[in-house]
């Protein structure tokens, strides 16, 4: 099974009657594709907007970042659409390394929202904020396991073995890190990035 005819499978064994798992699926990744595409083209905006303080008209910034997020994607669709085996390979390295990624995006998100020196007001409250670090830990175990899981099964030698190991270790050791050096720099920001507080991301009196 893979991307091509993953809806059909759904359908199949899912679907039927007044379920049309068919269509779930269909709209489940143009969403998907919509909003990693949206989340990183607005991103990349607001960072040339604001935090590196580049001064360029929106149409001009809209069309640099746009570019940016699809130039790169229609390359690598023209390049891989050659056959639904190359697409279902494309798609599953994307996923491994998206989830290699949501740690060093959900960290720092949640550390920088529970410092209630930079965030002010709008700190997340105590009950959301183990719910939240909750809900990332279980997340971050569970790529974890997917991706050692898919990592060891293409391990063809002792070599290769040897590397994957290492490199689990690296990143969960990386991953500690982030979380020990969060907690510990904890209300140190908004001193460090005045800016922070200038665009209101402390207290409303201030």
């Amino acid at each position: 099974m893979g991307l091509v005819n993953a809806g059909e499978y759904f359908q199949e064994r899912y679907g039927g009657g007044l379920f049309p798992i068919l269509y779930i699926w269909g709209i489940g990744l143009l969403a998907a594709g919509q909003s990693s595409t949206l989340t990183g083209t607005y991103a990349g905006q607001f960072i040339m907007g604001g935090f590196l303080d580049l001064r360029l008209k929106k149409q001009l910034r809209s069309l640099i970042t746009r570019s940016c997020a699809i130039v790169p994607t229609m390359i690598v669709a023209i390049v891989f659409n050659r056959s639904e085996a190359s697409l279902d390979v494309l798609n599953e390295w994307l996923n491994v390394l998206q989830g290699l990624q949501i740690p060093f995006a959900l960290i720092p998100l949640l550390t920088l929202v529970s410092d209630e020196e930079l965030m002010g007001v709008s700190k997340v409250g105590p009950v959301m904020e183990r719910v939240v670090w909750t809900l990332t830990a279980m997340v971050v175990v569970i790529n974890g396991y997917v991706l050692l899981e898919f990592f060891v099964s293409m391990v063809s030698g002792v070599l290769f073995g040897l590397v994957v190991c290492t490199g689990a270790a690296a990143y969960a050791a990386f991953i500690l890190y982030l979380i020990s050096y969060g907690s510990a720099v904890r209300g140190f920001h908004s001193t460090r990035f005045p800016m922070l507080r200038s665009k209101g991301f402390a207290y409303a009196g201030n």
